[in-house]
């Protein structure tokens, strides 16, 4: 009979709480030129792209037609 993960202290309890979980911390800086940056960058940029696009096919206009026909 295996206990994985039991251990029985010296007074023959056994303790279901001997093994901690492993913990991960993320130590990536989230700051600068990180790959995490450029991949929100290029992101955002294609959804302006795609925005622009879908607004002059909307209005017939450019942005820049768009924003003086007011």
């Amino acid at each position: 009979m295996t206990n994985k993960g039991f251990t029985i202290n010296e007074r023959g309890q056994l303790n279901r709480f001997a093994i901690e979980p492993k913990i991960y911390v993320d130590e990536t800086p989230r700051i600068g030129f990180t790959e995490y940056a450029e991949k929100l960058n290029g992101r955002l940029a294609m959804i302006g792209f795609i925005s622009l696009i879908a607004l002059e096919v909307f209005t017939g206009n450019g942005l820049i037609g768009w924003l003086t026909s007011f």
